[in-house]
Formats: structure tokens, sequence, C-alpha cells
């Protein structure tokens, strides 16, 4: 039984650069999977219906997801989990986390703009991992590049080769549909965003194709396709799966074009639950007992409770409601009563989940990201860094009645990863370090809505800030006497130093041979 609910899991996250359309596709997938009845369509003036997969009201006054949501649906046999992620520079460390969550990745793309920087870094990530990537150029339905040069770029950009699998004819406004390579059929554009478009089965060497599209149009795929099959090589799925071959897709999210058949496709060749490393051994999906690890925190799902979520990945075997399980880093067997998960803001409570889910646990703050559930065994799974911060700012209470509802606030939002607090040793003061301006604007209105407390933020000068250690204990107090006034705690009270130039750091790394600075804090 186990073997057969973990081959039919197919986790992935979407990822892409902000604007690409990445919460359109998200959306058409859930209505693919009858998750939900009508798009929300992007009304003019950027007022939104609000897209199910964007909660938190800064998003919909932004336009833009903040916090990862993870949604599952059933599709044919198959289970599927989607995480989606921030597309906003500013959460790029929730993304990165989130990708260790996932075994494959779509990367959306924007026909018109092609690569943009976001994608290329969380690109870079997906290599790290080998994770596999599908690409979906998005966005057909407006004028854009050309495919040919489009798929140059892809290479060019990502580092990985590619193979288009289905293909445009014409685009914007004589965008009159794509041929599907992979199932060798045609599918005619009818530009609404509610219906689902025609199918048409066409032998591409006969005269038929031509009543569909007109002759010259139909000369023209014959001799496009014709090329790809000579320049590319036949789609391997060894290759996609090692992640060394992205297979391409066009299509316009927005319109529900061109969405099924990269659905259709994923689900046949993206793979199943993968092994996880830890640092003891290696975790196989299909061992007999439940293992997982955090990777994601979200205070406030639900504002008429206070409460957070954690986001659990499980790695192997099967959880079980109410069953006793063991939080490694805390040495203590806890057992979960109302483990959910998610459809968007729906949550229901599950009985079970196995390999490759996403369950959420009601966390009272007895979780950190990173923590890892077994039944008894300790492991500890890795790559859930912290990076190091590029802005900081100190962070005042503005209202001195509601220090409790502030302290509490900044702890909630930090236990969710989205920015990280430094004490200075010096004066006490708290500061918070973040990798983007955004982040102290949600902070601020999260506060204010979610807490009710009220911050000012105090502008501080800072190049870095990095964790240090040494086993010279003499050299390490030396370097404390004299740099006492940048060095803080971080959340587990360990010393971190706050340079406040490129210079002054490069000088404290020639002054003391035996300190090691580490700008991640997995180290």
């Amino acid at each position: 039984m186990s073997h057969i609910e973990i081959e039919r899991r197919r986790t992935f996250a979407i990822i892409a650069h902000p604007d690409a359309g990445k919460t359109s596709l998200t959306e058409k997938l859930l209505l693919f999977g009858g998750q939900i009845q009508v798009a929300g369509a992007v009304k003019s003036n950027k007022i939104r219906k609000t897209a199910t997969s964007d909660w938190m009201d800064i998003e919909k006054q932004r336009g833009i997801s903040v916090t990862t949501s993870v949604m599952e649906f059933d599709y044919h046999d198959y289970k599927i989990n989607i995480l989606d992620t921030p597309g906003h520079q500013d959460f790029a460390e929730d993304t990165y986390r989130t990708l260790t969550a996932v075994d494959s990745v779509i990367i959306v793309v924007d026909g018109a703009k092609g690569v943009e920087t976001q994608t290329r870094k969380l690109m870079e990530v997906c290599r790290m991992r080998n994770t596999p990537v599908i690409i979906f150029v998005n966005k057909m339905d407006r004028e854009g590049k050309d495919p040919f040069d489009l798929l140059d770029e892809l290479e060019e950009e990502l580092h990985i080769a590619v193979r288009p699998l289905s293909w445009p004819i014409e685009q914007g406004m004589r965008f009159k549909g794509v041929y599907n390579i992979y199932e060798q059929n045609l599918n005619l554009f009818q530009p609404s965003k509610q219906v689902v478009t025609e199918k048409v089965e066409v032998d591409i060497h006969s005269g038929q194709l031509d009543t569909h599209i007109g002759k010259p149009l139909a000369d023209k795929l014959r001799a496009d396709l014709e090329l790809l099959e000579g320049v590319y090589s036949a789609f391997d799925r060894q290759n996609y799966l090692d992640g060394k071959l992205a297979p391409v897709f066009f299509g316009s999210a927005l319109n529900n074009f061109g969405v099924q058949e990269l659905l259709d496709c994923f689900v046949e060749i993206a793979p199943s639950p993968r092994a996880v490393p830890a640092i003891e051994r290696t975790v196989n999906p299909e061992e007999p007992k439940f293992t997982g690890f955090v990777f994601k925190i979200t205070a406030n799902i639900d504002p008429n409770h206070r409460s957070c979520i954690a986001f659990c990945k499980v790695c192997s075997g099967k959880f079980v409601r109410n069953a006793p399980y063991l939080h490694v880093r805390q040495g203590r067997t806890m057992r979960f009563s109302s483990p959910t998960q998610f459809m968007a803001q729906r949550k229901t409570t599950i009985d079970e989940a196995w390999a490759g889910d996403i369950i959420g646990l009601p966390d009272n703050g007895t979780f950190k990201i990173g923590d890892t559930l077994t039944e008894g065994e300790v492991l500890h799974f890795r790559g859930l860094p912290s990076f190091s911060p590029e802005m900081f700012k100190y962070i005042e209470n503005a209202d001195p009645m509601r220090q409790k509802q502030l302290s509490k606030g900044i702890d909630q939002l930090m236990d969710e990863g989205v920015a990280q607090l430094f004490v200075n040793q010096f004066n006490g003061r708290k500061i918070i370090g973040t990798v983007g301006q955004l982040q102290f604007e949600v902070i601020q209105y999260r506060l204010l809505n979610e807490y009710n407390a009220s911050c000012r933020w105090e502008p501080l000068h800072l190049y870095k800030a990095c964790w240090i250690e040494s086993d010279d204990a003499p050299e390490l107090d030396a370097f404390k006497k004299r740099k006492f006034q940048y060095l803080a705690k971080d959340r587990d009270g360990r010393d971190v130093f706050l340079a406040d130039s490129a210079y002054v750091l490069q000088m404290a790394q020639t002054d003391f041979k035996h300190i090691r600075f580490h700008f991640t804090s997995e180290y």
C-alpha cells in the first residue's frame, strides 16, 4: 500500500520572477484539480479578486505573494502538492528553504522578458540540489521574443539543456495556439479565461493542419518542427530527472491555455518523492518509519486564533495523527491531535499523510525552522540555512503601553524566518536584519495588524552580520574586547559580528587568523 501511495505523490514548487504570471498559473492548476470553480481574473487598476493562494492583507494590497502557501489536490490518479513561492526578491530566502521540501520545480518565464535575475538565482539553487525543472513560457498571447531565441536564452542563462515539448503558432494578436509535441496534437487558442480550449488530433503532414490554421502557418509549423527535431535530441526522461534537461512548454496562464498540457505531461514524467540526505544517513521515502522536517513557520493564518503553523515535509513512511513522535532538538515526545492539510485558505484535519506530503502542525513556539520529527531515531536533515542579512535597522517600540505585544509579535515573526533578530551586546538594542527593504514594511504592517503593536525603525549602517567562532579562546576574547561595540547575539545566543564596512570585515579576517567568519547560520 505504502509504495502505491508514495508513487502517486507529486510535490513541486512554482518559481518565477515577479509578474511572470506565477499566481495565475497556480490558480489554473487548482481549477483543473477541481479546487476552485472560477478563476479570479486580475482586474484593471490592479484591484484583484483575491487569488486563492495569496492570503495576507499586505499581499492583496501589493499584488505579490509574500508567504509560501501550500495547496494540495487530486488529479487523475495523482496526489499533487504545490508550494507557491514568493516571487519578490526580498523573500528569496523563504523560497530557497521551500526548495528543500520539493521533488521538482516548474519555472515560469515571461515570453516577452525572457530570463530575469531572480529566476537565474533560483535556478542555481535547483542546480545545487539537482532538482528536475520544467519551464513554462507564459504570456504567448502578448508580443514577445522569437521562440527559437528564447530557447537559446534559456540554455545560456539557466545553464541547462532544454527540449521543447510544445511549440507556439505565432504570438500576440496573431497567436493561434500550440502544437503539443509530447502528445502530438494541436491545441487551438480561444481567448477566454473560463473555457478550456479544444484539442484537435491532427496528422501534421496531412492537409488537415492547413484547414485548421491556414496553409502559410501550417507550412511554417512543419518547418519549425523539422528544425527542432534536427537541433534537439529526443526527450530523455532520465536526463530530466537528473536535473540535466528541462522540458519547455508554451502557453498563456491568464487565458488558461497550455496549462492542462503542462499538467498532463508533468504528472507523467515528474519524480515521486525522492531520498532526502540527513547528516547521519540518507532517508528513503519507502522506509516504514515516519520522518519529517519543518521548513517553514507561518503565524496567524487564521486571524481569529493567534496560532502559528509549522509546515512539515514528510520524508519517509506514514505520519499518523495522535501517534507519538520524537522532536529531535528538544529530545521529547509529542503527539499531534489536529494536523492539517491546505487547500489555499481551507484547512482540513487529516488522519494520515505519506512521504511527499506537506502537513501543518499547530505550533505554540515548539518549533524552529529545520527541526526534525522521527519515530525515535536521532536524525538531522540538512540544507535549511539562514543567510547573512544585507539590510539592518534598529526596531523601537512606538507605544510604551504595548511593550508586551511588541515582544511577542517580534518573536513569532522571527520564528517564521522572515527576518533575523540580533541583540547588540553593547547597548542592548534590538536589530532586525533582512535581505530586502520590503520585509521591513511587512513586519511593521503585521505587528500593527496582527499584534496591535506599533514599531518604528531607526537607521543603522552595517555592511554585514556574520557568525563567528574560534577554537582559540584567548584570541576570541581579544577580538570581543576590541570590537565590543559591534558584537551581538542571535536568537540562539550565538556570537555575531556586525561589520560596518567591507574594509572592516576584511581587516578583522586578516588580524584574527583563528576566528572563522560564517555567512550562513548552518556552519
